[in-house]
C-alpha cells in the first residue's frame, strides 16, 4: 500500500509462499495475496512483491496469455507490482538450498539474461506510477570470488544490465531499477564493502565509458544512469547479523550517494550471552534448508560461521562468553523469542530515520521462513502472520512520524 506523504509503498515478499514454478506462484497469488489485502488494505490499492524464479520467467516469456492473465489479475484485485524478488534463480522451497541460492552468480550469462528478462516482463505488466525494482543477489558467494577475472566478469554483467535498463526505458517509457542485496558470506557483505564496490566499480569513469559503449548513450546520460538504475536493498536482518549499526549503514550509503531502492524490514536471531540453555533452544533453528550464517563477537573479535550448527559446535568445543547474531528471519512483530531476542531494534532505527527523511519508495517485509520456523512461533495461519508483520511496520512508522511532529 502507498503509505502517503512520500513515505513509499509497503508490502511483504511472496517468497514466503510456494513459488518455484509459475503454476505455484500463480496459485499463491490467487490464494494468499487478495486475502492479505482484504485484511491489511481493504479500501486502497496494495503493492505486490512478486517472486519470479527462472522457471516462471521462461513460462511468462513463452506464453503471452500468462502475462495478460497477470495484468488482469492485478487490475481485478486492485493490486500492483512494484518489486520482484529475483535473488533465488532456482528452487527455494521444499529442498536443501544453502549456498546454491547464489547460483548462477553474476559472472554468468544465465543470471544476466534472467534479470534482463524480468525487466522486460515488468515493463509490460506494470502500469502504475511506480518504478519497479528487481532485487538481486550480492554478486557471488564470497569463497568463489577469488580472482581478478572472476570479479571483472560480474562487473561487466552489471554494466550490461544497466545498459539494458536504459534502453528499455527509452523504448517503453518504463523505468525498472536493479537493487543488489548485501548478505553474509557473499562478495558484498558489509555496507563498507558495498560502498567501496560502488565507488570503485560503478561510479568510476571506466565503468561509465563501458556502459556508454554498451548502451549507445553519451557519458552525460550514463553518469546519472548509474544512480537511476542501480542501487541496493538494505536488508536490516543481514546488516544486523554483521553487528553493524543500521543508522551508520544508512549514513554511509547516503554520504556515498548510493540509492536505497528497497528498505527491507527483516529481523534476525540475537543472543547477547551464549550459554548451555540457549544453545539447547537454538538447536531448534538448525538443520534447515537455508543457510543460517552466524556472526560471533567474543572478546572484541568477530568470527563468522556459515551455519548456526557450526557456531554451536565451536561453542561446545570451547565454551565461554560470546554474542551471536544468526541469519534466520523471524517475525518482525516479535521481540522476545524466549531465552533470546531479535534484532528488531534495527528496524525501528531505520523507520525512525525514514520518518524524518524518507529513504526509499519501497518498503518490504521479507520473513520467508514460515516453512522452517519452530512450531511455537507459528502464530495463526500464514495470512494472519503476514498481516501482523505489515501492521507492525506500518504502525511503528506512524508512531515515529508522530514523535517528530
Amino acid at each position: 500500500m502507498d503509505l502517503g506523504n512520500g513515505y513509499g509503498h509497503l508490502t511483504y515478499s511472496t517468497l514466503v509462499h510456494p513459488g518455484d514454478t509459475w503454476p505455484e506462484m500463480k496459485n499463491s497469488l490467487v490464494t494468499f495475496v487478495p486475502e492479505v489485502k482484504k485484511r491489511f488494505s481493504p479500501d486502497a490499492p496494495m503493492g505486490v512483491s512478486l517472486r519470479l524464479a527462472n522457471a516462471s520467467v521462461e513460462e511468462l516469456l513463452a506464453k503471452p496469455e500468462e502475462r495478460t492473465w497477470l495484468k488482469k489479475f492485478l487490475e481485478d484485485n486492485n493490486l500492483y507490482i512494484f518489486t520482484v524478488n529475483a535473488f533465488p534463480y532456482g528452487p527455494f522451497k521444499g529442498e536443501i538450498v544453502k549456498e546454491r541460492v547464489y547460483e548462477p552468480d553474476w559472472t554468468t550469462e544465465a543470471r544476466t539474461k534472467y534479470t534482463m528478462h524480468i525487466a522486460d516482463i515488468l515493463a509490460e505488466v506494470t502500469n502504475q506510477p511506480v518504478e519497479p525494482t528487481i532485487q538481486t543477489a550480492p554478486l557471488a558467494y564470497r569463497p568463489k570470488a577469488n580472482t581478478p577475472e572472476f570479479l571483472a566478469n560480474f562487473n561487466e554483467n552489471i554494466y550490461r544490465v544497466i545498459a539494458h535498463l536504459m534502453n528499455l526505458e527509452k523504448r517503453t517509457g518504463r523505468r525498472i531499477k536493479l537493487a543488489v542485496e548485501p548478505e553474509p558470506y557473499c562478495f558484498l557483505e558489509t555496507i563498507p564493502e558495498t560502498v567501496q564496490w560502488f565507488n570503485e566499480k560503478i561510479y568510476s569513469l571506466a565503468a561509465a565509458e563501458r556502459i556508454s559503449k554498451l548502451s549507445g548513450e553519451p557519458l552525460s546520460e550514463v553518469f546519472g544512469a548509474t544512480r537511476r538504475y542501480l542501487g541496493v536493498v538494505l536488508d536490516i536482518c543481514h546488516q544486523s547479523v554483521a553487528f553493524e549499526s543500521i543508522a551508520d549503514d544508512i549514513d554511509q550509503l547516503s554520504q556515498a550517494g548510493i540509492p536505497i531502492f528497497k528498505l527491507q524490514e527483516a529481523a534476525a536471531l540475537r543472543v547477547d550471552q551464549v550459554d548451555a540453555e540457549i544453545v539447547t533452544e537454538l538447536k531448534k533453528y538448525t538443520g534447515t534448508i537455508y543457510l543460517s550464517q552466524t556472526t560471533e563477537l567474543r572478546n572484541g573479535v568477530i568470527t563468522r560461521y556459515l551455519n548456526l550448527e557450526d557456531a554451536i559446535a565451536a561453542w561446545e568445543s570451547d565454551p565461554g562468553p560470546r554474542e551471536w547474531r544468526t541469519h534466520f528471519h523471524v517475525p518482525v512483530f516479535l521481540q522476545d523469542l524466549g531465552p533470546f531476542q531479535t534484532t528488531r531494534s534495527g528496524i525501528d532505527d531505520a523507520l525512525r530515520i525514514h520518518a524524518r527523511t524518507p529513504l526509499s519508495t519501497h518498503l518490504e517485509i521479507e520473513t520467508y521462513t514460515w516453512d522452517v520456523l519452530p512450531e511455537h512461533l507459528k502464530t495463526g495461519d500464514i495470512t494472519e502472520y503476514v498481516v501482523r508483520e505489515l501492521e507492525y511496520v506500518r504502525d511503528e512508522l506512524h508512531r515515529q512520524i508522530a514523535a517528530i511532529k
